[in-house]
């Protein structure tokens, strides 16, 4: 029996990346999975791509950093899978900007999406299941800048840091009810944005790859592995952690 089967997930900002990532590993799990992203070419074609092979799969156009349609999207998830089992807050975005430079805008508009997305998606999922008397799982994405500092994206970290408390309150807040709350916390992965941005030159790999042990970039996959154990019951007594999976980064603690 695979690990995931009969499982209702639903992934918040799936279409790329680590996300789309997740969203292709639940559905080899077994699960049915519903997703969204402000991508709607992306997004649309992935749930092809998934449907075409046989797994279930719906996808949603919608904005992380807009409350009213995060709470839509939790609803328009239940009405198509009847519950959410799993629910993986994925949104994410991050601009580089001296403290000086950043507006308030910018500020708020960043933690709506990589913060406030997170919490609205788990109070209307913690909702669901307790009006149900029902067990389920969230998993926020975090990332070693919730503990580390990058300068030039100080409201990213400000976010993730966040995401970490948050992460650690719900999941004591939850237990009781059979909810396990845990967050991933990524270091330097090789995505697409990674690609086009931190990892723009020879020059910018080589300083990644000094503060690397293991010398190499992650993959998605390796994301979305975890994401996979720790949506299962393999990690039954798991809950309230952050897994860090940094290629050894945080242990040598060297960051420029």
């Amino acid at each position: 029996m695979k690990s995931l089967e009969g499982r209702k997930a639903l992934v918040v900002a799936g279409a790329k990346g680590i996300a789309k990532a997740c969203v292709e590993r639940f559905a080899a799990a077994g699960a049915e999975v519903c997703f969204s992203d402000i991508n709607a070419q992306a997004g649309f074609a992935l749930a092809e791509k998934l449907q075409e092979a046989g797994y279930k799969a719906s996808f949603f156009v919608s904005d992380a950093g807009d409350s009213k349609q995060v709470r839509e999207l939790v609803k328009s998830a239940i009405d198509t899978m009847g519950t959410i089992d799993v629910l993986l807050n994925s949104a994410g975005v991050a601009t580089p900007q001296d403290l000086l430079d950043i507006t308030e805008e910018e500020y708020d508009r960043t933690l709506n999406v990589n913060l406030k997305s997170a919490f609205v998606a788990s109070q209307e999922v913690a909702r669901h299941l307790l009006a149900n008397k029902s067990t389920g799982v969230i998993i926020n994405m975090s990332s070693v800048n919730s503990v580390m500092t990058i300068p030039s994206i100080l409201v990213y970290n400000v976010s993730k840091g966040g995401i970490n408390q948050l992460t650690r309150n719900m999941a004591v807040t939850l237990a009781p009810h059979g909810i396990r709350v845990n967050a991933i916390g990524p270091g330097t992965i090789e995505t697409e944005l990674v690609r086009s941005t931190v990892l723009s030159s020879e020059e910018a790999m080589a300083k990644i790859m000094s503060r690397t042990p293991m010398g190499r970039l992650g993959q998605p996959e390796e994301m979305a592995s975890i994401a996979v154990f720790l949506a299962s019951d393999e990690s039954s007594y798991i809950t309230g952690q952050i897994i860090f999976a940094d290629g050894g980064r945080m242990g040598l603690n060297y960051t420029c």
